[in-house]
């Protein structure tokens, strides 16, 4: 039998395009990477707003975008795909990652869940008070949500900047605070900044969501199987006045967190790898007679990981290199000239929501966790010391995605608007750096202390 061909036995020209596919594939999964190019994005729409091309920023988000079927017809603005279209794909993702985590995550014992549930709350609360205390009138109060969010990849991505040294438990720390804030800020999307309930739209996206449920039933494991029946379900929540990115928190709790059962995929690859040798060994190189084992291989390879974890596999790279930059490209371009910080209400708005993610945020995640160690119902977990406590609330003021979102659901008037964006753009530029800043001095610290017991 002839032994199975290594890398090295491949052309060149292969070996270089496999090796740096590879590279690419392992590049692209690296949250600090993603986190970069999410600031980027938000940078140059920035100075695409404040440019002389400003007015091209602008045209280009409202430049209408549909198609036609017959006698249907849609037609949207660009903005409106990427905010509410799109933007349902992040959040499948967010979905899905709070799925994973309360079957075997973080979130799935209530014991070691308590504490970041606990942490998120207060980081919730305080930011929306201190919000209410800088900017409580009435026409101001719908913005109270806006600091209340974490953005997930930027916060890590810059705790992935601090290198090797952070403890693990850090990591999980802050993922499971802000899988906890997404859950939060989701809800406060359903109920608080979706319109008046129209009762057809509820009927459309229950046809969907039985369509989903049917399709799991049935065995159907294709993930674009789904495509039909989620957009049903969003076009439903669409037609209720609800927010129809929610369809993708929907889908994201839905998808399965196990395999098939009575499937043994590693089983089923092997005899397909066989049968298919077989086949060629014997000279049947017609297509038709290798289909059936390269069917069932395909099958296999697809049930060897549940279907979250595939899914979410497949959708990071888009989502964190395609969507969310774009989704920042569309949104953070504020223009400066167009906030009136001679007004009262910008001025109150943007210094509501800094002040709110700059301080509220630690503060709401420092007081409650201290609060719940101290009445003796929680306890740090192993390696976690006040001091990285205290980089995971810095680091939890980077609101980005989930506040820009949020704000332009909170605020019609361009002006507060505007200065709400550029209040979390501010809040958050700032909190990276700080956490950077006193990241560096706790790894340097944790470095000076192991080294004596190192020696």
């Amino acid at each position: 039998m002839n032994p199975t061909p290594s890398r090295k036995a491949l052309p060149a020209a292969q070996r270089i395009a496999s090796k740096t596919f590879d590279a690419l594939e392992h590049f692209l999964h690296i949250e600090a990477v993603s986190g970069i190019v999410l600031l980027l994005a938000a940078a140059v729409a920035l100075v695409w707003a404040n440019s002389p091309a400003a007015e091209s920023y602008e045209h280009l988000w409202h430049l209408p975008l549909g198609f036609t079927l017959g006698g249907f017809s849609v037609s949207q603005s660009l903005h409106f795909w990427i905010n509410d279209a799109l933007m349902t794909v992040f959040f499948l993702v967010v979905g899905m990652e709070i799925r994973r985590e309360i079957h075997d995550g973080a979130l799935a014992d209530l014991r070691q869940a308590a504490l970041p549930l606990g942490a998120a709350l207060g980081g919730v609360a305080v930011p929306a008070l201190a919000y209410l205390a800088v900017s409580g009138s009435a026409e101001l109060r719908q913005g109270w949500a806006v600091p209340t969010a974490t953005d997930i990849a930027f916060a890590v991505g810059v705790l992935a900047l601090l290198g090797k040294s952070i403890p693990a438990c850090v990591r999980v720390f802050l993922l499971a605070l802000a899988i906890i804030d997404d859950i939060v800020a989701v809800l406060i999307i359903a109920l608080f900044y979706s319109g008046g309930l129209d009762a057809t739209g509820f009927l459309i996206a229950g046809a969907g969501l039985l369509l989903v449920l049917g399709f799991q039933a049935i065995g159907i494991g294709a993930a674009w199987a789904y495509v039909l029946p989620g957009a049903v379900l969003w076009f439903g929540l669409l037609k209720t006045g609800a927010h129809p990115t929610l369809a993708g928190v929907v889908l994201g709790l839905l998808t399965p967190v196990r395999s098939a059962p009575g499937i043994a995929p590693l089983t089923s690859a092997r005899h397909a790898l066989q049968e298919f040798a077989a086949r060629a060994v014997d000279g049947a190189h017609d297509s038709q007679q290798l289909r059936q084992p390269l069917k069932r291989l395909r099958l296999a390879e697809r049930e060897l990981l549940p279907p979250v974890v595939r899914v979410q596999m497949a959708l990071h790279p888009w989502v964190a290199y395609v969507i969310m930059p774009l989704f920042a490209l569309a949104n953070a371009g504020v223009s400066l000239g167009g906030v009136d910080l001679g007004g009262g209400n910008a001025v109150a708005v943007l210094s509501g929501v800094a002040l709110a993610l700059l301080l509220g945020k630690p503060l709401g995640i420092l007081l409650s966790s201290w609060l719940l160690v101290r009445l003796g119902w929680c306890r740090l977990p192993a390696g976690m010391s006040w001091g990285w406590l205290g980089l995971v609330g810095v680091l939890a003021g980077i609101g980005f995605t989930m506040a820009i979102f949020i704000a332009n659901l909170a605020f019609s008037e361009a002006d507060l608007l505007g200065a709400a964006k550029l209040g979390v753009l501010l809040a958050s530029a700032l909190a990276a750096s700080l956490g950077l800043a006193l990241g560096g001095l706790l790894v340097r610290r944790a470095r000076r202390q192991s080294a004596p017991a190192m020696a």
